[in-house]
Parts: structure tokens; sequence; C-alpha cells
């Protein structure tokens, strides 16, 4: 038997349905292809630029050794309470008020001392602490750090014969303004290098030595010396910005009464206590005037 060929055909819709399909899987993949393409150009391009970029403008080192300790950090002197956000907070923003980097002169090694360092970067930051041990230390962790170490003859127990020594001395050892180089006042801290009492601090952050317990040497001395360093500068702006951490603490509290007064109080922030301390004409005796004191600044009655 003969077989008959089979024919078959399209209807004409069929057949330009088909054709429109095949156009936009063209299109699309067309597009895709196009897509693709420029974004791999796109990203080479901005990784190549911000290569260049990164080599022209590398982060400071300091900021790079901040960012490692405190990924690794483990090991801070025990008698370092640390600060809260808002805390810190107060702090980078009286040092980025300087018109240039700042002076900033810090009495404590702490969990903080990297960072001071490094948002202060392109200024000068000195640091002050009672430990040798703890400023080799950290002298070797981070080769740019500037620091020295003090011995401090106070205790937290003599606050008030202390207080008492600096208002007897007031027109002597102990003046607002003077060159604590040369000063024998109990409460000054004078076997610092030469060239630290000859800076113009910006701010002075009081951190350091160990108020507690009662046999600890106090902030007494640190309290006492940001007064005269504030009010004793020579150029640089004409107020120095002071801060005392763990202000909650009697002797923090009273010393910062007594020397850093009431009338330059900015705020308190937590446990920051703010000043800002003006610079002060030498003949003038007194830290305070004398509507300032209250009865939390005199010794509590005997028992």
């Amino acid at each position: 038997m003969k077989s008959e060929a089979e024919l078959t055909v399209l209807h004409p819709s069929i057949r330009a349905r088909a054709a429109s399909l095949r156009t936009i899987a063209i299109l699309f993949a067309s597009f895709f292809a196009f897509s693709f393409g420029l974004t791999l150009f796109s990203g080479r391009e901005a990784a190549g630029t911000n290569a260049t970029a990164a080599a022209k403008h590398p982060r400071p080192d300091p900021v790079l050794e901040a960012l490692v300790h405190y990924a690794t950090v483990n090991t801070t002197p025990v008698y370092a309470a640390r600060m809260s956000t808002a805390e810190v907070n107060c702090i980078v923003a009286a040092l980025r008020r300087c018109q240039n980097a700042c002076n900033f002169l810090v009495f404590g090694l702490t969990h903080e001392t990297f960072l001071w360092h490094s948002v202060n970067h392109g200024g000068r930051t000195v640091f002050i602490d009672e430990s040798a041990y703890w400023v080799s230390k950290y002298e070797d962790r981070f080769k740019g750090i500037e620091a020295y170490d003090v011995r401090f003859t106070t205790r937290v127990s003599e606050l008030y014969h202390l207080l008492d020594h600096a208002k007897g001395e007031l027109k002597r050892e102990c003046r607002p303004v003077q060159n604590l180089l040369f000063s024998d006042c109990k409460l000054g801290i004078n076997d610092l290098p030469n060239h630290i009492y000859d800076i113009a601090w910006d701010v002075i952050l009081v951190d350091g030595p160990r108020g507690y317990p009662v046999s600890a040497p106090g902030r007494m001395a640190a309290i006492f010396t940001a007064g005269v360093l504030s009010r004793s500068k020579v150029g640089g702006a004409p107020e120095t910005e002071v801060f005392v951490h763990e202000i909650y603490r009697e002797a923090e509290r009273v010393s910062s009464e007594r020397f850093l007064c009431r009338e330059n109080v900015v705020n308190r922030v937590g446990a920051l206590g703010h000043y800002r301390v003006a610079k002060q004409d030498p003949q003038k005796y007194v830290f305070c005037s004398s509507a300032q004191f209250s009865s939390s600044s005199s010794p509590p009655p005997d028992r």
C-alpha cells in the first residue's frame, strides 16, 4: 500500500506567537549579558579606584593599632574602670572642638588609652600614671605612645588635711597660677619632665591614679595640677576643658569643687564631670569665688 505524506500546516496566529516568544527570549538574553558585563566592568573599576585611594590615603598607624588592640585586648590595669559610651563621646567632642590637633593630657592608663591616642591623631597626647610597670607595658605594645610614671605621695585618707594645707599655702606654694616645676605644694605634681609644664593644654582628663581604697593615692593631686596648668598656661585657647572621671567619689568631688570650681561646670555625664577653666591673672590668689564653696567641701564631723 502506498503511504501518503502528511502535511502539517500551522495556523498563522501560532507561527506569530512562536516568533514573538523567540524575539523576547533573545532580547532578555541580550539584556542579561549586557547587565552582567556592565556590572563586572564597574566592579573592577570601583575596586581599582578604591585600591588607588587606599594606597594614596592609608589609614594612620595609630588607628590600625587601636583597632587591633580593642579587638584582642584582655588586660588593662585592674584599677581602671571603663567609661560608658556617653562619657567617651563627651571627651571626643571636646577633642574635635580644637581648631587644630589638641594638646591632650591624661592622668591614668586605662582601657581607653589607645582610643585617646588615636582620636587625637596628629596632636600631642601625654599620659601620666602611677605605675612604671604599666607605662612600660603600654609603651611596648603601642610604640607611638608618650607616657611617664609619677610617684604620688598623697593618700585618700589625707583628703581634708591636704585641702587645709593648700588653703594655708594659697598665696605661696599652692598658688593657682605658677610653674609647678618649682612648687613644694603637697598637691602639686612637680616631677614631670620640664617640657610638660610649658605646653598649653587644650584638654585634660583625670582618670587616675587609683582613687580607692583609702590607702590609694587618690586623684586630689591630679585635680589640683589640672587646675593650675589650666590657669597658668601661656598661649593656646583661653580656656581648658577638664574632665574628672568617677566624680561621684568624695575625694574627686570635693577636690573638683575646690580647684576646678562650680562656676566652671559645663555638665556631668554619668560619672564624668566636665569643667571649662580659664586662664587667670597671676596676682589673683583664689581658685573659686567664696560663694561657690558648700558644706560638701568641709570635713565630716567627728563621731
